[in-house]
Parts: C-alpha cells; sequence; structure tokens
C-alpha cells in the first residue's frame, strides 16, 4: 500500500479530469470514482442486479446494460430516488477503491472523486486536494464545454457542494484560473511536495496552497 494517499476533488468544471491526466504523465497511480461508477454497473455485477431491484427492468437497454440517460433523468427529477441510488452504489464504488488502494506501491497514489466529501470518503485518504475555481468562472466554462445556458449552469452549480464548503476540508489548494502551463507548473510542485510527505511520513503536514493567493 502506498505511503499517501490524496484525494483529488473539485466542483463541476474546476478541470479535475486535466489535472488527474498531468499527475498520471508523472508516474502516479490514479484511479477516477467516474470509471469505478461505470465498472460496477457493469452487466453481472451486483450493483446493477440491486438497481434493478429497486427502479425496475425498464432501468435496463435491450442489450442488458444500465439506461444512463433513463437513470440519470429519475435521480435528477427525485431527491429521493438520488438517494436510493447512492445507497446502492456507493458502498460497492467505496470498497473497489479501497482495493485499489490498498494494492499501490507507488510512494503516493490518487484517488480522484468528484463527490469525495459529499459521498463521506474522507476515510479513504489521508490529504484532500482541492481544485479551486471561483463560481464565475464554472458557470461561463460550463456554458462553454456544454452549450448550456447561465440559468442551467447555476442550477447544475447550485445542486453542488458549495465552494466554500469544499475549501474548508481541503488540506492542500490547487487554483485553476490560470494558463494549461500555470496548472502544470502547480501539479509539478505538487508531486514533489507529496513525494516528500511519503518519504518522510509527514502525511500530516501544513498544506500547500499553489498558486499562492
Amino acid at each position: 500500500m502506498s505511503r499517501l494517499t490524496v484525494g483529488l476533488t473539485g466542483g463541476i468544471a474546476s478541470g479535475k479530469s486535466t489535472v488527474q491526466a498531468m499527475f498520471a504523465e508523472l508516474g502516479v497511480p490514479v484511479l477516477d470514482a467516474d470509471q469505478v461508477a461505470r465498472e460496477i454497473v457493469a452487466p453481472g455485477e451486483p450493483a446493477l442486479a440491486e438497481i434493478v431491484a429497486v427502479f425496475g427492468p425498464q432501468m435496463l437497454l435491450e442489450d442488458g446494460t444500465l439506461d444512463r440517460r433513463r437513470m440519470r433523468e429519475r435521480v435528477f427529477a427525485d431527491p429521493a430516488a438520488r438517494q436510493h441510488l447512492e445507497a446502492i452504489t456507493h458502498p460497492h464504488i467505496r470498497a473497489r477503491m479501497q482495493r485499489w488502494r490498498n494494492a499501490q506501491t507507488a510512494p503516493y497514489c490518487i484517488l480522484s472523486v468528484a463527490i469525495l466529501i459529499e459521498a463521506g470518503m474522507q476515510p479513504l485518504v489521508d490529504r484532500i486536494l482541492v481544485i479551486d475555481v471561483p463560481e464565475a468562472v464554472q458557470r461561463q466554462r460550463l456554458c462553454d464545454r456544454d452549450a448550456i445556458d447561465a440559468g442551467l449552469a447555476a442550477q447544475m452549480l447550485a445542486a453542488q457542494l458549495g465552494r466554500e464548503q469544499r475549501l474548508a476540508h481541503a488540506h492542500d489548494i490547487l487554483g485553476n484560473v490560470g494558463t494549461r502551463e500555470d496548472l502544470r507548473t502547480c501539479v509539478d510542485r505538487l508531486h514533489r511536495f507529496y513525494l516528500h510527505l511519503a518519504a518522510t511520513g509527514t502525511v500530516q503536514a501544513a498544506g500547500l496552497r499553489c498558486p499562492p493567493p
């Protein structure tokens, strides 16, 4: 098991996928919870059977795979349905991530989880790295990326944990409002920082913020 596990998180359109790719390019083992979430609902997986038992066979496509669009529409319209779905999937996701984490031998590894804090997965990690982006920037990126209007973007942001709440849980903060090279410079700096923490066993060291405030 790695000597240090970092939980990478951030709001929608914060650049989480880009950041985790940069860490992976540096040779850091990275597991994306979104990928795990897709794997645990594949045909034959226990989680898919549980979903069908709760929501009905209409949630399956003809080939036996989960109808993601219908499931997404259902949970978006019904908070209780969302809670039921999360009660099914989160334990499976958590267990698979824990097995992966325990199998790592690199100095440190990263669990990338958009809802790390909301899902209560903090015990899986030693430190939390939050990608911080002002909400106005998030809204604009969402509009540009998904071709949606500002109203829908604001609604999507409102459904997530607030910026200040997320930052309150952070050990380390990575600001993502500059250029791609600015971001890469900060990732390189964090990489060296985490290698040092892993080598010295000081996983609870004072936090790093890049770029500095």
